[in-house]
């Protein structure tokens, strides 16, 4: 199971590569800012967690920044364009993901059930 630090390293990582997909994937401008500013406001995010900067109410952030990441395809319109999409949804999907198994309520919960 991944501890706290790791989730939030891999959360930095994550929108690292949201960031700099631009440079790989074929996207239109909305798709490149899109996934420029909600990867770079991700891995600051998590680039704050991990440096323990910002409380626990950063994870619910970062809950939200990988939700509208996910839909930004849809409500930016470049759903036709499959790099940059799939990319918003694989990305926004996981720090979701990486921002709930973080947050204190389940982290609290993992760790009572854990002692054997």
């Amino acid at each position: 199971m991944f501890t706290e630090s790791r989730t939030h390293a891999v959360t930095v990582i994550l929108g690292a590569i949201a960031a700099l997909s631009p440079l790989w994937v074929v996207h239109s401008d909305k798709a490149m800012w899109s996934l420029v500013v909600l990867g770079v406001l991700i891995a600051f995010t998590g680039l704050g967690l991990t440096a323990n900067l910002v409380d626990g109410i950063a994870d619910y952030a970062l809950a939200v920044l990988g939700a509208l990441l996910f839909l930004s395809p849809w409500v930016m319109g470049f759903d036709s364009y499959n790099g940059a999409s799939w990319t918003a949804w694989v990305v926004g999907a996981l720090s979701v993901v990486m921002a709930l198994s973080a947050m204190p309520a389940v982290t609290g919960r993992l760790h009572l059930g854990a002692s054997h």
